[in-house]
């Protein structure tokens, strides 16, 4: 028998919102007490739910209720019958936490789904802060080269050291983040970042302007390993795909927008114009950030009160004498724990690469992006000379097709992921005892990831030739348009396995896919010019291209061999 309540919870779906979409198949979250025990946030701040992460590393679906229920239609855990339980104003957490507009709350869960769409954009705009500071110099680099009175290698090195602070500052920023909190570490790195850039626009030198873009460049990077801990606080992982979808739209948008930007900026102003909007634009975040962003990080549980002891003279501590040798031993380990927090324990999360699962992914999505800043140094050199000879403005303009490929990959890619997780669960029969789904993670890579795999290592080889022959422009931008359907597939399956695969310590897992992307990306950025001027654009992305095949055909044929046994192992070792 059901109660009035648990009936109310089993009508049809007629009564969900408007917004309300997602797969018919897909059950939603249990609102039992029962269930709720089940999911009360641990210690260390993560939530121990069945729901999210099973004992042997699937994700379980539960349902409506403790009693077996038939399988509902619906899907999204939002449709919730129960308030939310707003922390109070003064016992919110985080740096300035009182102006926040959106409310901290127990369960990030919880939240309607317009509120977790507002978040999830917020974090999103948020996201293209550091790929915006990379793009939006492209176009200036000539400029720069010029102003600056330095060789064209040497002006990609404001580029390549900008992608390198990328890859290591996240490590930290991830790390404080599971103590410190999301919204902190949002507000600290954006001051910083907009600091720096306005350093950056008054550089008189070369060396002054690569330090303080390595020091910007590291304080926008926090959203990178932050931002997907963010969308794993507040979505399920049911329907986490298409969050994370629209979440890397922002970061991935930064090429569309910030050539196109800098090229602007730089024909009317100069290279320096492009550093004030990148001010501009950390100080209108930090404010978007400090009013509209709340604490999502999970609450750590209460601690047990002590009984208190019946006899006061037992109560009463002895009074002891510390001696000089005790004292020095007492600070010096206290010194040792500050050091381990703040240098040891940011690299430690590097060791997640010794899992099969993670290593493989990781390595995927890094000869992705490495190829992705390779072919923006190409489309930046190659159509500013001849026999193209594009203006500045034209240059900027032309990092628009692979960036509508992104676009398009986002909005629809994390929603067939979904589908795609559902319909592998049913194909498997993988239900619990409830009737509810078993999604795994690795079901992330199946057609989506093939097609993935042949379009964007094609179209490199695409672009490439066309662009060494000097083909009209319109040949290699089709190119890079499937070049930005394809890539932008990768990207969001490994943003969101690594979430799944680690989901109590999701932003470590994006921060160590981050640090190695980063230094691919570095060293592409790096190396590109000398090997256009070597070798040409054709035999460079061709052997780019073939890489990238054997590598990404690799991945997806051992992600689904051996995926569920590395995952198992995995989540073992991490329960140990």
């Amino acid at each position: 028998m059901v109660n009035g309540e648990e009936k109310a919870d089993l009508e049809p779906v007629d009564n969900v919102p408007g917004d309300f979409e997602g797969p018919n198949e897909h059950l939603g979250e249990s609102t039992s007490p029962v269930e709720d025990e089940k999911k009360r946030p641990s210690g260390d701040g993560s939530i121990h739910s069945e729901h999210s992460h099973s004992s042997n590393g699937s994700i379980e679906v539960f349902p409506e209720t403790v009693e077996q229920q038939p399988r509902s239609k619906s899907k999204s855990s939002s449709v919730r019958s129960r308030p939310l339980s707003i922390v109070p104003r003064h016992k919110r957490r985080g740096l300035l936490a009182r102006f926040s507009i959106i409310p901290e709350v127990d369960r990030p869960y919880d939240y309607k789904r317009s509120t977790k769409w507002l978040i999830t954009m917020i974090v999103a705009i948020a996201g293209a802060a550091a790929p915006i500071g990379s793009a939006i110099f492209l176009p200036a680099l000539p400029q720069l080269s010029a102003d600056l009175d330095v060789s064209p290698t040497v002006a990609n090195l404001s580029v390549a050291l900008y992608m390198l602070s990328m890859s290591i500052f996240p490590l930290w920023w991830s790390s404080f983040s599971e103590t410190l909190g999301r919204r902190t570490i949002y507000l600290v790195s954006f001051a910083l970042f907009t600091i720096w850039n306005i350093v950056a626009a008054e550089s008189t030198s070369i060396t002054m302007l690569i330090i303080m873009r390595v020091l910007g460049g590291g304080a926008s990077a926090s959203v990178q390993a932050v931002g997907a801990g963010t969308i794993a606080d507040i979505w399920e992982s049911f329907e986490r795909g298409k969050a994370m979808g629209l979440f890397y739209l922002g970061p991935l948008l930064g090429p569309l927008l910030a050539p196109i930007i800098g090229g602007v900026l730089t024909e009317v102003w100069d290279w320096r114009a492009t550093q004030w909007f990148q001010a501009i634009y950390g100080g209108v975040l930090f404010l978007i950030l400090t009013f509209c962003l709340p604490e999502t990080l999970a609450r750590p549980r209460e601690p047990v009160p002590v009984q208190p002891i019946a006899d006061e003279k037992e109560a009463r501590p002895a009074l002891t004498r510390i001696s000089t040798r005790q004292s020095v031993h007492v600070k010096t380990k206290k010194a040792a724990k500050i050091f381990k927090r703040c240098i040891i324990d940011p690299l430690s999360v590097l060791a997640y690469l010794r899992f099969p699962a993670v290593l493989i992914t990781v390595y995927l999505a890094s000869i992705t992006f490495g190829s992705l800043y390779m072919l923006n140094i190409s489309i930046q050199q190659t159509f500013s000379e001849a026999p193209y000879n594009f203006k500045v403005i034209i240059v900027g303009l032309l990092y628009i097709p692979n960036s509508l490929g992104y676009l398009l990959s986002s909005v629809l890619g994390g929603r067939w992921t979904d589908l795609i997780m559902h319909r592998e669960a049913r194909k498997a029969g993988r239900y619990d005892e409830h009737g509810k789904l078993i999604l795994r993670p690795e079901d992330r890579l199946r057609e989506n990831a093939w097609m993935a795999a042949v379009m964007f290592p094609g179209a490199m080889i695409w672009y490439g030739w066309s662009a060494d022959k000097g083909v009209h422009w319109i040949v290699p931008m089709i190119a890079n348009f499937f070049f930005g359907v394809g890539s932008m597939v990768i990207f969001g399956c490994v943003t969101t396995m690594l979430t799944e695969f680690m989901p109590r310590r999701s932003s470590s897992g994006v921060a160590v896919n981050n640090f190695i992307r980063n230094i691919f990306s570095c060293v592409g950025t790096f190396v590109a010019s000398p090997l256009i001027n070597a070798i040409g654009d054709g035999w460079l992305f061709t052997g780019l291209g073939i890489i990238c095949w054997i590598s990404a055909f690799a991945v997806i044929w051992a992600m689904k061999r051996f995926g569920p046994r590395w995952r198992i192992e995995m989540d073992k070792k991490l329960n140990d």
